[in-house]
C-alpha cells in the first residue's frame, strides 16, 4: 500500500494524489490560527499532472493523501503522426504514444532520437520531461560576421530545425548546432 502524506507535510515539488488524480505542489503556505481551538490550514498551489491545470486549494493540516503511482522512464523520440507523438521506452522497448496536449510546448525541442523522460501514472503515459539542454541545428539566420567576437553581446534571430526562433550571437552560421535551454528557450552555447 502506498504511504500517506499529511497536508502539513506537503512541500514544494511534492507529488500527491487527491481525488484519484496526481498533483504536483508548486507552492505551499501554512496558516496557523491565533485563537485556541483554531485549525491549521495548508494552502497549496498545485498542478494537475493529467490536464496541466493549475489552481489553489486549502486543506486542513491533518488531511491525508496517497503517494501517486508515478514512474519516469527513459524514452527516445521516434516520430509523430495523426495518432500523436511516439517514443521508444528504453527498457521495455515498447512504443509510448502521447497526445499533443501531453507534449505541450516541448514540441519546440523534439528531434529524432532525443532522450527524454516519460511520466507514467498507473502504467499509462501522461506527459514528458525534457533534458535541461537540447542541441538543435540552425536552419535559417543572417550570414555570420567573420570579425564577430565570441562575447555574444550583440545577437540576431535564428530559426532552428524544429521551427523555434531564438536569439544567437552574430558568429553563429546556418547549419551549426547550438545548445538551447529548454527552460528559458535561450541560446546556451555551441553544441
Amino acid at each position: 500500500m502506498a504511504a500517506l502524506i499529511e497536508a502539513i507535510d506537503i512541500k514544494r515539488k511534492t507529488l500527491f494524489e487527491h481525488e484519484d488524480t496526481p498533483f504536483y505542489c508548486m507552492d505551499v503556505e501554512v496558516n496557523s490560527p491565533t485563537a485556541r481551538g483554531g485549525q491549521t490550514l495548508v494552502r497549496v498551489k498545485m498542478r494537475n499532472l493529467l490536464t496541466n491545470a493549475v489552481f489553489e486549494r486549502t486543506f486542513k493540516a491533518g488531511e491525508k493523501f496517497k503517494e501517486p503511482d508515478l514512474e519516469q522512464v527513459d524514452a527516445t523520440y521516434l516520430y509523430s503522426d495523426g495518432d500523436g507523438y511516439h517514443f521508444l521506452d528504453q527498457q521495455s522497448f515498447e512504443t509510448l504514444t502521447l497526445t499533443e496536449n501531453m507534449v505541450g510546448n516541448a514540441l519546440d525541442f523534439l528531434v529524432d532520437g532525443l532522450l527524454i523522460q516519460v511520466n507514467k501514472y498507473n502504467g499509462n503515459p501522461i506527459g514528458l520531461e525534457l533534458p535541461i539542454f537540447v542541441d538543435l541545428a540552425v536552419t535559417e539566420t543572417e550570414p555570420g560576421l567573420s570579425g564577430a567576437s565570441q562575447s555574444g553581446s550583440v545577437t540576431k534571430v535564428a530559426k532552428l530545425e524544429t521551427g523555434l526562433d531564438i536569439r544567437v550571437p552574430l558568429f553563429i552560421k546556418e547549419g551549426e548546432k547550438v545548445k538551447v535551454s529548454t527552460e528559458s528557450r535561450e541560446f546556451a552555447g555551441r553544441a
